[in-house]
């Protein structure tokens, strides 16, 4: 047993002041009180407040190689979605597995650095960079997964169909790393994926489509009838107003309306962004149970728009956190402009009953169930893995009343306030060093000196 003593720990709806936390050798919780063991037993003393570690809900782990590297606007011209994703398909088709592997496990042990401890990977780039399947058609996905072992985060590998270039049109050259033509092409590769999972403990399978605009409707329906029956089903919607658009031309409804007509929308569905909604088809998807996955930094860098979080969370809604392309990896960050932008179109603050509480613990829920873990104990409970992210107590705003320390981490501090990151009992960060650093940064360095050429 492996015992820390912390200045307080989170629960559901009390901190615990202060936290004795004993964890067996696989991780989970033991011991959890507020009191030491009866037995004596030395403990490691944390000058620092606990909260269970942010769940990333949605990643593409190879857009993290051109975070930040298409920001140059040229005069006169105009930049949106559509022309960043040229930058983006770029970057797709100059990635080796081995490029593939160093940048995701760069990003992955940033994640960590900033309180992240499971991720979502949302992942299309299956093929080669001529289009072809490799002899293991999960190769890539293969290599997320090894990734994420180097780096110790908790992994939900997500392969996706990808059939289409747009509603009704055949995939662009430039797509082709993509591409499933088939449903049994996709069940191909999804059958290699659950493999490829099965080489990390902390992995685990979800499935799904990218988007109405990337798969025939037909075999969307399909993919989720014909698909695992108890495992998260992810995907894109109604994201930009052209998507929408488009959508109502080839299908004759919206995005998020086709869904809840015509499939069954539970809460397995982790549907991203879904900025662009109706009244009916907002208070639709609040009452399907399903969650809406939202990635304030890209959909704030791309121009998304501003999802109706008040009003969805006052309809019930569910929802997760993403960082999607990674311009922004600060869990705090996002969090505090989900509820900004909200004030921004308001006008009023309150744009939850309790706020920071109920931002953190939809947050929370949702992601957990967009990794298949168990929601109901998404705070720390006997049994259950010890995984966690440490904020120092001696920053001056945690200078708090235990009724305003959540309030004052989500909305005053920032990744410096951070002591460090535990998974499954053990730290994977600590003062702000990564436990890997030295072989993860090195391979980082060599795949991106190599991408840049």
């Amino acid at each position: 047993m492996k015992y820390y003593k912390f200045k307080g720990l989170l629960q559901e709806n009390q901190w615990l002041v202060p936290a004795f936390v004993g964890v067996d050798e696989k991780g989970c919780v033991q011991y959890l009180s507020n009191q030491p063991p009866a037995e004596v037993v030395a403990y490691e003393a944390v000058s620092g407040y606990a909260i269970p570690g942010f769940q990333n809900a949605h990643s593409h782990a190879f857009q993290f190689a051109m975070a930040g590297m298409a920001e140059q606007h040229a005069p006169g011209t105009r930049d949106d979605f559509w022309s960043w994703r040229e930058a983006m398909y770029k970057c797709a088709l100059s990635l080796d597995p081995d490029q593939i592997e160093a940048v995701a496990a760069m990003l992955y042990a940033e994640m960590l650095r900033r309180g992240y401890t499971s991720v979502a990977e949302f992942h299309y780039l299956h093929h080669d960079t001529d289009g072809k399947p490799y002899a293991n058609w999960a190769e890539t996905g293969e290599r997320l997964v090894a990734a994420a072992k180097t780096a110790g985060i908790k992994i939900t590998l997500v392969p996706v169909f990808y059939q289409k270039g747009n509603f009704g049109e055949d995939p662009q050259p430039r797509q082709r790393r993509f591409i499933s033509r088939t449903l049994d092409d996709y069940l191909h590769l999804l059958d290699d994926s659950s493999a490829a999972v099965l080489n990390y403990d902390d992995a685990r399978l979800g499935f799904g489509v990218h988007s109405l605009r990337a798969v025939e409707a037909r075999d969307v329906i399909a993919t989720f009838s014909d698909g695992p029956t108890n495992i998260p089903f992810h995907l894109h919607a109604a994201e930009q107003l052209k998507e929408v658009a488009d959508c109502e031309a080839y299908l004759k409804t919206r995005p998020v309306q086709w869904l809840t007509d015509n499939l069954p929308v539970n809460n397995r569905f982790h549907i991203v962004h879904c900025t662009h909604m109706t009244d009916a088809e907002m208070s639709a998807l609040a009452n399907s149970g399903a969650h809406a996955v939202l990635c304030p930094g890209t959909e704030g860098n791309l121009g998304d728009g501003i999802f109706r979080l008040t009003d969805y969370a006052k309809a019930g809604g569910n929802f997760s956190i993403g960082t999607d392309s990674h311009i922004s990896l600060n869990p705090l960050e996002d969090l505090r402009w989900l509820d900004y932008a909200q004030r921004f179109t308001t006008h009023q603050r309150n744009t939850f009953d309790d706020g920071a509480q109920t931002l953190f613990t939809k947050t929370l829920t949702g992601g957990r169930r967009a990794m298949s873990t168990d929601a109901a104990s998404q705070f720390f409970a006997l049994q259950m893995p010890f995984d966690a992210v440490v904020f120092d107590a001696a920053n001056p705003f945690l200078a708090r009343l235990p009724q305003h320390l959540l309030p004052s981490l989500l909305y005053t501090a920032d990744s410096g306030a951070l002591l460090g990151t535990l998974v499954n009992g053990k730290w994977v960060v600590k003062n702000q060093a990564h436990a890997a650093a030295d072989v993860i940064r090195p391979g980082f360095k060599a795949a991106m000196k190599k991408l840049l050429r």
